[in-house]
C-alpha cells in the first residue's frame, strides 16, 4: 500500500483503500454537516465569533453560488456539476490503488457530497439550496469544512500527479 510503488496491490489491500476513501469521505461529510449545524444555531442573527481576531472569524452566510458566490443565479448547474463530480469520485475512489490518492480522493468526495447535500435539501428548493458558509478568513474568503478537505485533497492530488504516481500507484517514469 505504499505510495508510488509498481507492486500490485493484493485484494485485502484494495478493500482497505476503498475503506480509506470512503470511510475519510464520510467522516468528513459527518464533520462538516455538524459544524454547519452548529453555525446555523450559534450564529443566526449575525452573531459572530472572534478566533483570531480579524484574520479569522466564525460567521454565518448562505452561498447560493460558488466560490466567492460566483453564479449565483445558477446553483441548479452546480448542483449537476457536484453529483457529476461525486460520482466521477467514487468511480475513481472503486479503482484505486494508491494510500496517497485513497486520501486525496477521500478528502475531494467527502466535500463534494456534503455540498451536494446542501444543494439538494437546504432553503430554499430542492436542487437549488445554498450551502453553509461560517469561517471567515479574514473577510477574503468565507468557507466550511468542507471547502477545507476539497483544497487539501485537490492539493494532495496535485502533487501526486506532479510526482508522476497514478491512481494505481504506478510511478509514470518520463
Amino acid at each position: 500500500m505504499t505510495v508510488g510503488t509498481n507492486q500490485p496491490v493484493a485484494g485485502g489491500g484494495i478493500r482497505k483503500l476503498r475503506l480509506i476513501v470512503f470511510g475519510l469521505a464520510g467522516l468528513i461529510l459527518v464533520a462538516d454537516q455538524t459544524t454547519k449545524l452548529w453555525a446555523v444555531s450559534e450564529l443566526a442573527g449575525g452573531r459572530s465569533i472572534s478566533v483570531i481576531g480579524d484574520l479569522l472569524q466564525f460567521r454565518l452566510l448562505y452561498n447560493p453560488g460558488a466560490a466567492f458566490s460566483i453564479g449565483e443565479g445558477f446553483t441548479w448547474v452546480f448542483t449537476g456539476v457536484a453529483a457529476l463530480i461525486v460520482v466521477a469520485v467514487a468511480i475513481v475512489g472503486w479503482r484505486v490503488r494508491s494510500l496517497g490518492w485513497s486520501i486525496g480522493l477521500g478528502l475531494v468526495l467527502g466535500g463534494a457530497a456534503t455540498h451536494l447535500l446542501d444543494r439538494l435539501f437546504r432553503e430554499p428548493a430542492f436542487a437549488r439550496g445554498q450551502v453553509v458558509d461560517f469561517i471567515d478568513y479574514a473577510g477574503f474568503f468565507v468557507g466550511n469544512v468542507a471547502d477545507i478537505a476539497i483544497v487539501l485533497g485537490a492539493i494532495m492530488l496535485a502533487v501526486l500527479n506532479l510526482r508522476g504516481i497514478a491512481v494505481n500507484g504506478a510511478q509514470n517514469r518520463s
